[in-house]
């Protein structure tokens, strides 16, 4: 053994060792206990940023550890592949984004071989491969089959310079990012699939889902928003026909009376009949094309609208109330049509205010001390904001009186016996659009013939293969230009038809990718049986900001596999750990940020041992880290210190067995330590993931060593027995280090093929105890007493304590309080 750690001698040769032997292969074994830790994949950009390598050690730590319990560990790696960036690259640097794509996931695969990662390289997967998107494909035609995908048309974002579609995050300031032209809104038919279908077991599941924070679960309850309340018709005047009624949905019918206008949709077929006739309304709507329809811009542009002349028929007291088109509402949600209630609603209230339309109270709140009072207001000032609380109604002819949850049912009763409404259950959530009009993604699997219509592609003729060998020519989507891509034959009747251009969703291919590294290596089928051994998985590691959409994309996922026979689990993550964010400065590392720190740089100059534990110790994982050099020059510090430790102890030769029997009370203290390190450690890495404490442990227990002088045979056997525990506790964390050191110790079995310590409870037995002595209450000194002593011996140790007798002599002792293992109050006048 050399006298200095040199990680850069030491790492490379153990990850060659690991690869030559497979030692992280998993196999299926029905006799194990299984264990699948899955880390969100990276999207390919180039090069690996902190929070990848923080994201993936968290993962590996986990892993190891599991496998350190005797479990069969599962760890795969692969590449969420397809996606804008490729695109953005291609044309900027003139390079097909297959191309780039792949020599970028090349390189980034030696920085995860680098760090030292326990992946099982023989799963690995590349969304953009023909074999993996070929059964996402697959499913889309069998979900066709039953009616689960449609097509409609729906609006997007359309730069009318560059003739394309782009994402929300294209659209800055509502301009196109690439030639800042002002884009507009635009109806075309995409493809959709029913996530509305599962949204009742998506949310009553979550319940189930106690391995999740309860931040994400409820984010996704929140994003799912079921709702109950009723459905109301308005009449229209010189609108005759029950067809042509205004619906709206409300959760609040206990605010009906006070109505004063309703809003629709620039969409709505009201306002196209406005548009008709009124010139400054058609120019209205044109403005509302332009309007971004982003859910966070929405909240605070300001709010607009103009009257169309039509009056809605109150459908109770009969009033007529004018009706408006309002840029804050959407065709898509509900019908497209809102009743606004000023006096109860702020959004309504700042239209109302800034249109002088009225503002009428019909809530007020409850006496102060009632379970229904929401505030203790007595008066409501609508001139100021809107009164959005419940309470009771008022201004409400025969509902006066009546609490917000009575008016609920009594007015909900009353509409239902008029024919003008009925109780509903709603959701925020709606279909999944899943075209995308961009080139690198996975085509849609649909063939467009004018005899038989939309026809899905058959299974013999899948994959759909996206052509690879193309150039950007700036404008559009490369395979819309391409006839030997698009111009094909029908499946159903053999006549000439054209293949659907637009592309998957990229969410498509990650809300799967974890059940087919199960099944990675099988071209006949998208699943095997060994998805249902490895499935769910046990434990999944990602950043807080996948918690919506990724996370519920991959649970609707599961449960379309589940429902056509390719698994047998209701649920995809039994385990979630969300981590923070590497910060530095206080700004977040991210793609799109660019980042101060590269791995790479870190990894050569320190190792990745050190990489590793500075990220395990910076922070609990749940939280964001905040990046530190000096952070790290103290990583760094201390696996030089445990080498030089172990190093100090070899050199002095043999040990001989320990013989616990034997130890003195110095001895017996640090195999305590020891032995309360190894409990502690276990708890903090297997059941709570504080990563950060563990090592503290360690390190404390490291402190102790430091200070521990004792070369007899037994002290030398109590170093050992220290250091092996200290050696297997880190070895989930810095495996590189602790591989080394383990040998050094003298052990010729592997270190990855060892069992995690057992705690000797035997060790944790204290011979004495020691007692703090207040007099008085106040501390006057500490004692050591034997571990057995009773009550009278504890006392008279105590009392006869050369420090209390100085506050006790001369005085009356009262009272002599026993707080066994703790503490002893003398009480004295």
């Amino acid at each position: 053994m050399e006298s200095e750690y040199k990680p850069e001698q030491i790492e490379v040769h153990i990850q060659q060792h690991w690869e030559e032997n497979n030692s992280f292969k998993a196999v299926e074994d029905p006799n194990k206990e299984k264990y699948y830790c899955l880390s969100m994949f990276p999207y390919p950009s180039g090069r690996l940023h902190m929070g990848h390598v923080r994201n993936y050690t968290i993962g590996d730590v986990i892993s190891r550890y599991q496998r350190m319990q005797g479990k069969n560990v599962l760890q795969p790696m692969g590449w969420d592949a397809f996606g804008l960036p490729a695109e953005n690259a291609a044309i900027k640097n003139n390079v097909p984004p297959a191309k780039w794509t792949r020599e970028n996931i090349d390189y980034m695969r030696a920085q995860l071989k680098r760090l030292g990662l326990g992946y099982d390289w023989d799963r690995e997967l590349a969304t953009c491969d023909k074999d993996y998107y070929r059964w996402e494909q697959w499913l889309f035609t069998k979900l066709y089959e039953k009616g689960l995908v449609y097509k409609k048309t729906a609006g997007v974002n359309w730069c009318p310079n560059d003739l394309t579609v782009l994402a929300n995050e294209q659209v800055i300031d509502g301009k196109c990012w690439r030639c800042d032209t002002g884009v507009e809104k635009k109806d075309i038919p995409q493809w959709f699939m029913k996530i509305t279908d599962y949204a009742d077991e998506l949310l009553d599941e979550l319940d189930n889902l106690d391995g999740w924070p309860d931040q994400v679960r409820t984010m996704q309850r929140n994003w799912i928003g079921r709702s109950q309340g009723v459905e109301i018709s308005f009449g229209i005047v010189g609108h005759d026909k029950n067809d042509e009624k205004l619906k709206v949905f409300t959760t609040r019918p206990d605010t009906l009376m006070g109505v004063s206008y309703v809003a629709v949709a620039a969409e709505h077929a009201l306002a196209t009949e406005a548009a008709k006739k009124f010139k400054n309304v058609a120019d209205f709507i044109k403005e509302c094309s332009k309007t971004d329809t982003a859910e966070a811009s929405m909240e605070t542009m300001e709010k607009k609208g103009i009257d169309t002349g039509f009056k809605a028929i109150h459908p109770i007291t009969g009033d007529h109330v004018p009706v408006f088109i309002a840029n804050f509402v959407l065709m898509g949600y509900g019908e497209g049509a809102v009743m606004a209630v000023p006096g109860h609603d702020q959004r309504d209230w700042e239209f109302a205010t800034k249109y002088g339309l009225s503002i009428n109270q019909v809530i007020t709140p409850i006496e102060s001390g009632s379970d229904i009072a929401e505030c203790d207001l007595t008066t409501v000032d609508l001139t100021t904001a809107a009164f959005t609380l419940k309470g009771k109604l008022i201004n409400s002819a025969e509902f006066d009186g009546l609490t917000s949850d009575e008016a609920f049912e009594k007015i909900a009763d009353h509409l239902a016996a008029k024919n003008s409404g009925k109780k509903r259950t709603t959701y925020r959530l709606r279909d999944w659009g899943v075209s995308r009009q961009r080139y690198w993604g996975a085509p849609i699997p649909i063939v467009n013939c004018d005899k038989c219509g939309e026809v899905a592609v058959a299974e013999k003729d899948l994959p759909v293969v996206l052509p690879e060998d193309i150039k950007f020519e700036g404008i559009g989507s490369p395979i819309k230009k391409m006839p030997e891509f698009y111009e094909t034959t029908c499946p159903k009747c053999g006549g000439s038809a054209t293949r659907e251009t637009d592309t998957f969703d990229t969410f498509m291919e990650s809300s799967w990718y974890y059940a087919r590294y199960a099944s990675a290596d099988n071209n006949e089928v998208m699943l095997d049986e060994r998805a249902n051994y490895w499935l769910p998985v046990d434990q999944y590691v990602g950043g807080i900001e996948h918690a919506i959409l990724h996370l519920l994309y991959a649970r609707f996922f599961n449960k379309l596999m589940r429902d056509i026979g390719l698994t047998t689990n209701d649920e995809p993550f039994k385990n979630l750990l969300t981590q923070g964010m590497v910060l530095k400065d206080g700004t977040k590392m991210s793609k799109s940020k660019g980042n101060t720190v590269d791995p790479q740089g870190l990894i050569e100059q320190y190792g990745a041992d050190t990489a590793r534990l500075f990220m395990m110790f910076a922070a609990p994982p749940e939280q964001s880290l905040e990046w530190s050099d000096a952070g790290v020059e103290g990583a760094s510090r201390f696996l030089k210190r445990l080498w030089r430790q172990v190093y100090e102890h070899v050199k002095r030769g043999n040990v001989v067995a320990l013989d616990a029997k034997a130890l003195n009370e110095s001895q017996k203290n640090l195999r305590r330590q020891t032995h309360e390190t190894i409990s502690k450690v276990s708890d903090d890495i297997g059941r709570r993931y504080t990563f950060n404490t563990a090592i503290a442990s360690v390190m404390e227990l490291i402190n102790a060593l430091a200070k521990f002088n004792d070369d007899s045979e037994q002290g030398r056997a109590v170093m050992q027995e220290s250091l092996q525990a200290i050696v297997l506790l880190l070895s989930p964390i810095v495996p590189h280090i602790t591989h080394e050191l383990w040998k050094t110790l003298g052990q010729s079995s592997l270190l990855l093929d060892q069992a995690w310590p057992k705690v000797d409870n035997a060790a944790l037995v204290k011979d004495s105890l020691e007692i703090i002595v207040q007099v008085n209450g106040k501390l006057r000194s500490r004692i050591e007493v034997p571990a057995n002593a009773d009550k009278s011996e504890i006392e008279q140790a105590a009392s006869s304590d050369e420090n209390v007798k100085r506050f006790t002599d001369g005085n009356q002792i009262v009272k002599i309080i026993v707080v066994p293992g703790k503490l002893v109050n003398i009480v004295v006048r």
